[in-house]
């Protein structure tokens, strides 16, 4: 398959069980034990969940994402580990400059994920190949631990690829192999089909991404909409989006200032409440979970204050940002009326890719 923009080779890093690795290098001695990162189990009563845990741990059917009681019914004896995203985000860093030395360009999609475009300065695949490895062996020198790599014609099929063969992986899909890679798999290996899509195709009789990519695209449009193109061509490994480097967001806000002051309650819970959904709106779009959400205040008299407030966890939770805001906004009832208020939200970060693929092409 030749993309019509350019020719291009891409390749999707992702670390293998990222969390896990970097707590098993910095302590030797879990290494080969089963290790859970998550919330406290408090021996089956937590209420937290799994997010991410050894591959040793998976061999007990614990996954991300799984509540951390049940986890803890399926192996106790698991070492079990709060979350260090101080630790993570540093050991992340690290890796994307090393990966970065490589790329013509280059386009980090989460903390333990990123696209390497190398199509300017490599046009086959066998040099591709050996490039790969030299990352590969790259991150294991220096920071001392695996990743697994796809290399493929475009984003979609690299980072299929890249999960093929975890831990320490490296798979290669030439443009003449997409149809026979991608077409056994099952439609859950599609970015994107998840708990709702993939019962509704499989009712149609779709459980392959071969079915899929034979399907009649206006059926799927009929049962899917604008979301049914998006799955037919991924499933015939169309995807023409380039590899780019994403802006650094570090706040995102909205303002409203009124055409006559305010002072009523009623209509200052009314804004604040317009001013979260909209914050929220471009959170979702841009990507990104929040930790810390901020209000400002601006008086008549033109007298103005920030207040903010940080989380224990990030999150995207739109009621988060309104409660938030209103508690915040309490020291300032009675004391006036408002010329302007502001709501935003600041220790920004960004989603997991598989959280957000979609939206790059709808």
């Amino acid at each position: 398959m030749k993309n019509s923009l350019r020719n291009r080779i891409t390749l999707h890093l992702d670390m293998d069980s990222f969390y896990s690795s970097v707590e098993v290098r910095e302590r030797p001695e879990l290494k080969e034990l089963p290790v859970v990162v998550g919330s406290d189990p408090k021996g089956g009563n937590g209420r937290g969940v799994v997010s991410t845990c050894s591959y040793e741990a998976r061999e007990f059917g614990i996954h991300s994402g799984m509540p951390i009681s049940k986890a803890y019914r399926l192996c106790p004896d698991a070492v079990y580990l709060p979350v260090n995203m101080k630790l993570y985000k540093e050991t992340s860093e690290k890796i994307m400059d090393i990966i970065r030395i490589f790329a013509d360009r280059f386009q980090q999609v989460s903390v333990d994920e990123a696209y390497i475009d190398i199509g300017d300065s490599i046009n086959d695949y066998e040099s591709a190949t050996l490039l790969a490895k030299k990352i590969k062996s790259e991150v294991k020198r220096i920071q001392g631990l695996t990743c697994s790599i796809g290399v493929a014609p475009n984003k979609v099929i690299a980072k299929i690829a890249s999960d093929f063969n975890k831990p320490d992986g490296l798979t290669i899909v030439r443009p003449e192999e997409i149809q026979e890679f991608l077409f056994p798999l099952q439609i859950s290996k599609i970015p994107g089909i998840g708990k709702k899509t993939q019962p509704a195709l499989q009712e149609m009789g779709i459980e392959t991404v071969g079915k899929l990519a034979s399907c009649d695209v206006q059926l799927l449009i009929s049962c899917f909409g604008k979301f049914g193109v998006v799955m037919h061509q991924l499933a015939n490994g169309i995807d023409m989006r380039e590899v780019k480097e994403r802006e650094e967001v570090k706040s995102i806000s909205n303002e409203d200032t009124f055409e006559e002051d305010i002072s009523d309650p009623f209509e200052i819970k009314r804004s604040i409440t317009d001013l979260s959904e909209k914050v929220h709106v471009s959170l979702l779009k841009k990507h990104f979970r929040f930790r810390t959400v901020t209000l400002k205040v601006r008086f008549e008299d033109f007298r103005t204050y920030t207040r903010a407030k940080t989380l224990h966890a990030a999150t995207t939770d739109k009621e988060v940002i309104r409660k938030t805001s209103l508690s915040l906004m309490e020291e300032f009832i009675g004391k006036g009326r408002f010329r302007l208020l502001g709501v935003g939200v600041t220790k920004l970060e960004r989603l997991d890719e598989k959280q957000t693929y979609l939206s790059d092409f709808l």
